[in-house]
């Protein structure tokens, strides 16, 4: 454990770092920053750019980057060498306040949805204190936040930001009311990782993974997962090798990767890390993703991290396990023991009950993505339908207390709150329920949706904003009630009668989950197009500019770059598959094909009685197969070319989804099938079996 203790953090300018290089002055003033948000003058940041810049030097450092998440996804940064050079003209080496505070990146390239031209190329990088500067390949990397020459966010970490603020603001309020003193509230994450490692020399001989990070064709093998033989078993000394040298490295960093296993399918993997702050969960997402896949690449690997990057076997997600804290670690979704703790518990846990069922569509779309839409309602995932999973036992008390009825445990107890103590019940009272979207989880919600691929800042902007509005929805009626615990008790009972449709404990899989979900009138939002348009919703406008979380203007940018994203990708998806065809199936079934035939015609000069069916058969079927594969392939071709008359983003989405899809899927299942019946030397890819086995 001490070897562990020794290397942690040790990348990091972290506290520890702060206390030798900065003077106690400093050091002081920026955690003040830090934990209040105030300003910091350009004295201030001198010095701390200097304690910083003096301890990257001590580790070999050379450059330094403003490191920020723009909206596509993944990170970006720019490197400059902290050498300079005086007014003599002689080499220094130098680091201002200045240029840790602000950076200027040419920004015209990234995405921004609308919110800039082409040719307005400033964009501006500020430096967020919050979240550690560290090390990363003799470069010190700065956290940063990204906006336009107007302001406006060009980033994922802004917005997230905001709705922090936003929830702590609301959350304070209900704090207040119950007499809990804290001076801030906090959302706190833990992001379990899912991920595939393939042989790295495999990837490279097919296009379709290396443009597109899966599959677009492939048979199933003889065994995939159904002996369950892979999940949880022992590692193999290559990944355990990898996985090693990953725990280290993010140890550095200061990631608290806790837990490694096989999953489910072959070749699958997962690791998860203890929660921490939900701004610095987002940074430390990035940084797994980013080093999961650097690792691989020693170990002649490649780690996939696409959703869904084989079929017939599970897909990869992120598990987003969220939830709420003080500033002195209280979880205030502990049920607790005392009746105010009880009160305030169920208040919290009405108010996210009631957010989820009114901003189902949020959720919903905040982890629709083109990958994620072949993962959702597979026997690995949730479904598309958003619900809430509470168990039994917490089930029962929320009914009792809605419907003014006894909770029968072993006495009926009727539950005033504010008065009676909850009925205290294990955190463990049920089993977990692994086809919920959203389950309660010990002192908990583990929202399962996200896709292995994504940035876990939108959903949590989603769950964070939504949350603060129930709280601030609930404070103005508290703030103003005469009798606080009838209002209390009236408040919560009102809401659960209104939003208990959200509740489900039974089985996402089942197809009558689907029929009862549509009698309750939940949203059941099947891909990324239909999801996507409910951002732009009213009722969403008006919740995001009231909590200060996006303008108008940046809701329409990301609706813009999502929408434009999802149909990039699955115009990439659709050239790779026709371009794959063409060029490597087609050729590789007619030389196939051809030896066939040659064989027969030999058979019958040598053996003239014989009848030949097995070989004929197979000549035959490939034939058939081949046909009807290229008038799919034509049929592909034409649809992809229809896209270029379709004006608007929303069209195009929805034309992607309903005739490229299908016309994709169309022609992987003929092709799939000739896979089957063609040799393995005439095959021109690697096949599953080598894919998710020879590692």
């Amino acid at each position: 454990m001490s070897s562990i203790l020794d290397i942690f953090g040790s990348n990091v300018f972290n506290d520890t770092a702060m206390q030798e290089y900065l003077s106690i002055d400093v050091y002081t003033a920026l955690k003040k920053t830090i934990k209040e948000g105030s300003p910091l003058d350009l004295r201030l940041a001198n010095a701390i750019a200097k304690g910083m810049k003096d301890w990257a030097l001590s580790k070999g450092a050379t450059h330094y980057t403003h490191w920020f998440q723009p909206m596509t996804g993944i990170t970006a940064e720019k490197h400059d060498s902290f050498l300079s050079r005086d007014k003599n003209g002689d080499a220094i080496i130098d680091f201002s306040g200045k240029e840790l505070i602000k950076g200027e990146p040419d920004g015209s390239s990234f995405p921004s949805g609308g919110l800039r031209a082409t040719f307005e190329a400033r964009g501006y990088t500020t430096w967020d204190p919050t979240s550690y500067a560290f090390l990363k390949d003799n470069t010190l990397c700065i956290p940063t936040a990204f906006c336009s020459y107007g302001g406006l966010s060009l980033d994922k970490k802004t917005p997230l930001l905001r709705s922090m603020t936003a929830l702590n603001k609301q959350a304070l309020r209900i704090m207040k009311l119950f007499g809990t003193k804290t001076s801030r509230v906090i959302s706190t994450v833990g992001s379990e990782q899912e991920y595939f490692l393939i042989d790295r020399k495999l990837f490279f001989k097919r296009k379709d993974l290396v443009f597109c990070n899966r599959t677009l064709f492939g048979a199933h093998p003889p065994k995939g997962q159904e002996l369950d033989d892979h999940y949880f078993g022992a590692i193999k000394p290559r990944i355990a090798s990898y996985m090693k040298e990953l725990d280290e490295e993010l140890w550095k960093l200061g990631i608290y990767a806790k837990t490694k296993h096989n999953e489910t399918a072959p070749a699958q993997h997962e690791l998860a890390p203890i929660y921490t702050e939900t701004n610095i969960a987002a940074d430390h997402n990035q940084l797994t993703m980013e080093i999961m896949k650097k690792i691989a690449v020693k170990h002649g690997l490649t780690c996939l991290l696409h959703e869904k990057p084989f079929k017939g076997v599970n897909g990869s997600g992120k598990h987003n396990n969220w939830s709420i804290s003080t500033d002195s670690g209280i979880n205030l979704l502990d049920p607790g023991d005392s009746p105010s703790e009880n009160a305030q518990f169920l208040l919290i846990l009405t108010a996210i009950i009631k957010a989820v069922d009114e901003h189902q569509d949020l959720l919903r779309l905040s982890v629709a993505t083109a990958g994620n839409d072949h993962r959702l309602g597979g026997h690995e995932a949730p479904p598309a339908i958003i619900s809430i999973f509470l168990g039994e036992e917490l089930t029962t008390i929320l009914e009792s207390i809605r419907d003014e009825k006894p909770y029968n445990k072993k006495n009926a107890e009727l539950l005033t709150l504010g008065v009676d103590t909850l009925p205290s019940f294990p955190k463990d009272s049920t089993d977990r329920n692994r086809t919920s979207p959203f389950a309660f989880s010990m002192n908990k919600f583990e929202f399962r949706s996200l896709g292995a691929s994504v940035s876990i800042s939108c959903p949590n902007i989603m769950l964070n904003t939504i949350i603060a509005d129930a709280f601030c929805q609930f404070a103005d009626v508290l703030e103003k009630a005469e009798d606080f615990t009838s209002s209390l008790n009236q408040l919560i009972r009102d809401n659960l009668k209104k939003h208990s449709r959200i509740i489900f404990n039974g089985n996402g899989y089942d197809d009558a989950w689907v029929r009862e979900a549509k009698k309750r009138g939940l949203l059941n939002l099947k891909n990324t197009a239909e999801a996507l348009p409910y951002f732009l919703d009213t009722k969403n406008r008006l919740l995001f500019t009231k909590h200060k979380v996006h303008t108008e203007l940046e809701m329409e940018s990301r609706y813009e770059v999502l929408m434009e994203n999802y149909c990039k990708v699955l115009h990439i998806e659709a050239l790779t598959m026709i371009d794959m065809a063409k060029k490597d199936i087609f050729p590789s079934v007619l030389k196939y094909l051809h030896e066939i035939a040659n064989t027969v015609n030999a058979l019958k000069t040598s053996l003239p009685q014989a009848k030949l069916k097995g070989q004929k058969r197979i000549a035959k079927t490939l034939a058939r197969l081949f046909d009807q594969a290229d008038e799919q392939l034509q049929n592909l071709e034409k649809e992809v070319d229809k896209t270029k008359d379709i004006e608007g983003v929303t069209k195009t989405a929805t034309y992607y989804a309903e005739k490229i899809i299908p016309a994709m899927n169309a022609l992987r299942e003929s092709c799939d099938e000739m896979e089957c019946l063609t040799s393995k030397e005439h095959w021109p890819f690697p096949s599953y079996a080598d894919l998710l086995f020879r590692v």
